[in-house]
Parts: structure tokens; C-alpha cells; sequence
């Protein structure tokens, strides 16, 4: 099924409109749909490199958008959301994440695990339904997804621009892996900025 998903994408990826199957890839990733907005995002671009910013911006925008719509799964159709997340195995995880964040510094963790979430491999979607089931803050989730989810798309976009099929090859072989250590990266940075931020208070 995956494969067959993905050599969709791809088609899609050559159509005269897809711009708007873009859009439409990306809204429905970010709530229950399997494959990442990568697989169109980098052949549109090798195809149309002056449009790199535009397809990078729906991109952004319209998995930010879905990521809301996964939130409102999450809120509002419970049964809904468990079984999505039933399918990426992450069910009995949810009551864990409830009890970590009426703790302590729980709202921050899920900070960090929400931009890692958007920013690396794993199941945004899970993630934003998550938020929704656990009543996380809705203005800070969507100011993170556009950070994470941005800063994403924009690099698969310019490296795809900037370097075509060397960087398919690339993403192909090790983009899950780099993705990963940028994002735990970009987390400790961040940690320690916060860390001198509150020894300085």
C-alpha cells in the first residue's frame, strides 16, 4: 500500500496542477495520511526551480493547516484520533504524555517533542492529534509547527534547488538520519539558550 501511495505522490508531483495536490498532500499528511510532502516537494522543485519558495510556502502552510485539523481530531472525535494513532502504533503512549505534562516541566518536553515531531521523520500526525487529546496550548502548537514544519520544507526546497538529483539521492540513502540529528541538534541549542536565559533571571 505504502509503495503504491508513493508512486502516487510522485505522479502527482508531474501533474499540470500539482500545486494543489501539493497542498492537499501536505493538509491530510499532517492528520492521517502516511507519506511526507518530501516525496512531491523535491521532483516540483528539480522541475521548476524558480518556484522553490512558493512550493516550499504551501508546503508549510497547508501542513501547518492539517496539523490543526489533526488537533481538532484530537479534541473533538477522540475515537477518531485513537484509531489513527492505533495504526502508527502509538496508543499507549497518549495517558503517559497526559501524566508528563501536569508535571513540572512537561510543557516544555512536549515543546521539544512536538518541533522534532514536525522537523524529523516521525508521524507529525500523531503527534498533532496528541496535542489536541492532551488540550496543549493551540496558539503555541501552531507558532511551532510553522517553525518546524517552515524550517523543514525550506531546506528539502533550497538543498533541491540548489543541488537537484544529488540531494534525491542524498534524502534517498540518508535524509530520515540527518534530518534526526539536525533537529536533536537544533533541541540542545535551544535547551542551552534557555538553560544561560534562566541562570541570568
Amino acid at each position: 500500500m505504502f509503495i503504491t501511495l508513493y508512486k502516487k505522490c510522485l505522479d502527482l508531483a508531474a501533474h499540470k496542477s500539482s500545486k494543489y495536490y501539493l497542498a492537499f498532500v501536505s493538509f491530510i499528511e499532517s492528520s492521517f495520511f502516511p507519506i511526507p510532502p518530501d516525496v512531491m516537494v523535491i521532483p516540483m522543485v528539480i522541475a521548476k526551480k524558480n518556484d522553490f519558495i512558493k512550493i516550499f510556502l504551501i508546503a508549510t502552510f497547508f501542513s501547518v493547516l492539517g496539523g490543526v485539523f489533526g488537533y481538532l481530531i484530537g479534541l473533538f472525535f477522540f475515537d477518531v484520533g485513537i484509531q489513527i494513532m492505533n495504526f502508527y502504533g502509538y496508543e499507549d503512549k497518549v495517558n503517559n504524555l497526559k501524566t508528563n505534562l501536569s508535571q513540572g516541566n512537561g510543557f516544555y518536553a512536549w515543546l521539544g517533542i512536538l518541533f522534532l515531531a514536525g522537523f524529523t521523520p516521525l508521524p507529525y500526525k500523531v503527534f498533532t492529534i496528541v496535542s489536541g487529546v492532551i488540550g496543549f496550548n493551540l496558539p503555541i502548537f501552531i507558532l511551532i509547527s510553522l517553525i518546524s514544519r517552515g524550517l523543514r520544507f525550506f531546506i528539502v526546497s533550497y538543498l533541491s534547488f540548489k543541488f537537484g538529483d544529488l540531494f534525491t539521492k542524498f534524502m534517498n540513502q540518508h535524509g530520515s538520519k540527518w534530518f534526526t540529528i539536525i533537529g536533536l541538534l537544533i533541541i540542545i541549542i535551544a535547551l542551552i539558550f534557555y538553560i544561560i536565559f534562566k541562570s541570568n533571571v
